[in-house]
Order: structure tokens, then C-alpha cells, then sequence
């Protein structure tokens, strides 16, 4: 069913929320019963994303069921492992305006989707100005009042093999959001592959040297975030300071992370500073596990007519992180952590 909007209904502003550190759910298999989602509140679209871990195998273990008691109004996905598009995965007529990047690198590898409600003005596959995206990894959405960023960030591999690359492709990145935030501020999300601070994985002390979380990575996301014509927003973060457990977003299948809930936060909604008074809520459905070894995360943002006048939860902190001690190098750990290449196709270049 549709998400029915009131137009004259006054919405409550975003507030910063002190978590209670709930028990993190360890299921393993999509739930049944999703009377837990509630519809977007009035004025505000709905936008998800999601690493589906290889979408043809999340679709035979919920997937879909997820998405029609969601019901988004954007729907971003990563990891698809498509090599062309799924022409009957959702409806047409749901979703009108689907928009798939295919891996052509490599088959059955990497790959990102789009579905949305909306109507784009404009749509680019990868980068304008790098080759850098020949593994389907990025779509940009331009809508009335911002640009969409979806993503699925490349991954530095085990042993760190493609760190360099990791890193040429933030570079890129940066010069691609600062020249769309030359004309609107941008939603940036996906599978961005980076727990920024210590707070955003379980075992932080034996992960210094893991892919997602080198001091390189967490330093260059924080590099991200400062902007160039202004801040950035980690929304998730902002508004949940203190949360940790339930903000994990990805459990290894590898030493029952997920019953352990041993987990990282990978995946994030980046929004430009003028966007924050614009953003309603962020929410983990970290219920919604089974489907992949990722939980979906979605965004509640406001029609701009909704925005609050300014963002009572505060400006940013300058950088989450700082007041972490710098992490000292040392050898990956030989314990079974969940680190970001703990996954069965663990993005290495030999692979």
C-alpha cells in the first residue's frame, strides 16, 4: 500500500536520541511478521538502502517480502551480482523509474540498483571525469531539490590489496560530490564500507589493520566529511551518539557473528549541512537480517516545504572520532573477527 502523505500536517523536528542499549536481535532468517514498520511520517519520503549480498539469493530468502511492508519510496541497493538487469525483481508500476549498473569488470560480481517513485531529472552511471567505476559500484540521481549518491564502495580486500585503490576512489569520490554540491546538496549513501570510529564495530582493538577499518580509510572518510562548500552529515551518527550494537549494519556469516552480535556499521546516510534540517529520522531494521549479511537502513527526509527553520539537534561535531586516541598499526588479528573481507567473496584482486 502506498505511503499516504497529509500536506497540511505539521511534522515534529528531529531530535538527537539517547539509545537505550537494547538487546541486538540475533535472527538469522527474515522475519514473518512486519507489523513493526510504520508508514513514513506525514511530509517526509522514505529511502532505504540495502546490501543485498547477491540479489538473486536475497530474493528467495525475503527480500521481496521486505520490500512490499516497507514500501519505499527509494529503494538503493548494492552488491546486486547482477549482470544485467532483473526486468521483473518489482513492479512498473510501483516503481516506475529503475535504474541498474552492471559489473563489467567482472561477472556476477559487485553492481548496484535504483528503484524509485520519483521521477529523476537527471541519472549518470560512475564517474564523470574517472574510469575508476568499471565494476557497477555507482548511480547519481538528480532530483528537484538534491542529488542522490548511491553506492557501493570498493572494498581494500584482504591483506589490504586493493587499499590503494580504495583510496584513488575516494578521491574520486570527493570531486564527485563537491561538483554536484555545486548546484544542490547531496543524500549520499550505500554500502559506504568504513566503520568511522571505534563505537561502529564490536572489536575495534584487533581490527586496526582489517579492511574498513585502517587508520587510511576511517581517515580519509573523515576527509569526506569535512566538505569543501560545507559540512557533510553522518546522519545515523548524529542523531544516535552513543549507540553501538544496534547501529551494526553488517554481520559476518563467518563465526556466528550474527548470534554473537559481533558486528559493523558499514552502511550510512551522508547528507550536505542545508539537508540536516530535512532529516526526520534514521533508522536501522537490524530485525531485517537473513536476506543478506547486511541489515537495511533508511532515511526519513522531509519535503522541503516540512523542513524545520533550523536543526534542533544541534550543529555536527567536527569529527566524531576525535577523541579517539590514534590507532597504533599492528598485524591484522588471526581471531575470527568480522572484519569487511570476512565475506565468502571477499573483494581481492586475485579474486
Amino acid at each position: 500500500m502506498a505511503v499516504k502523505r497529509a500536506a497540511d500536517t505539521a511534522v515534529e523536528p528531529a531530535a538527537k536520541k539517547t539509545l537505550v542499549q537494547a538487546a541486538v536481535p540475533t535472527n538469522k532468517t527474515m522475519p514473518t511478521d512486519y507489523s513493526f514498520i510504520e508508514p513514513a511520517p506525514a511530509g517526509c519520503r522514505k529511502i532505504v538502502t540495502f546490501n543485498v549480498n547477491s540479489l538473486a539469493a536475497a530474493c528467495k530468502k525475503g527480500f521481496k517480502e521486505y520490500v512490499a511492508a516497507e514500501d519505499p519510496d527509494i529503494l538503493c541497493l548494492q552488491e546486486t551480482k547482477a549482470n544485467q538487469p532483473m526486468a521483473f525483481l518489482l513492479s512498473k508500476k510501483q516503481y516506475p523509474h529503475q535504474l541498474w549498473h552492471c559489473s563489467r569488470a567482472k561477472k556476477g560480481y559487485s553492481g548496484t540498483a535504483v528503484f524509485s517513485k520519483i521521477k529523476p531529472l537527471r541519472s549518470q552511471y560512475g564517474f564523470e571525469t574517472s574510469t575508476i567505476d568499471d565494476e557497477g559500484r555507482l548511480i547519481t540521481l538528480e532530483f528537484e531539490t538534491f542529488h542522490l549518491v548511491a553506492c557501493y564502495v570498493p572494498n581494500a580486500g584482504e591483506k589490504l590489496v586493493r587499499l590503494d585503490r580504495r583510496m584513488r576512489w575516494d578521491d574520486a569520490m570527493r570531486a564527485h560530490l563537491d561538483s554536484l554540491e555545486k548546484t544542490k546538496p547531496v543524500v549520499y549513501t550505500g554500502d559506504l564500507n568504513v566503520a568511522h570510529c571505534e563505537v561502529d564495530l564490536a572489536r575495534p582493538d584487533t581490527n586496526h589493520r582489517s579492511a574498513g577499518f585502517t587508520d587510511e580509510e576511517r581517515g580519509s572518510f573523515s576527509k569526506t566529511l569535512q566538505g569543501s562548500a560545507y559540512p557533510r552529515i553522518d546522519a545515523f551518527r548524529h542523531l544516535h551518539p552513543d549507540a553501538r550494537g544496534d547501529a551494526y549494519t553488517y554481520f559476518g556469516y563467518r563465526a556466528n557473528c550474527r548470534e554473537k552480535a559481533v558486528g559493523w556499521r558499514l552502511d550510512y546516510f551522508v547528507v550536505s549541512q542545508p539537508l540536516l534540517p530535512r532529516v526526520a529520522g534514521v533508522v536501522n531494521r537490524n530485525q531485517c537480517y537473513g536476506a543478506s549479511d547486511h541489515v537495511p537502513l533508511l532515511l526519513y527526509l522531509r519535503d522541503e516545504d516540512h523542513a524545520a527553520a533550523h536543526d534542533p539537534a544541534g550543529l555536527p561535531a567536527e569529527d566524531p572520532c576525535k577523541s579517539e586516541a590514534a590507532p597504533a598499526a599492528e598485524p591484522a588479528s588471526d581471531k575470527p573477527e568480522p572484519v569487511a573481507s570476512d565475506k565468502p567473496d571477499a573483494e581481492s584482486a586475485g579474486e
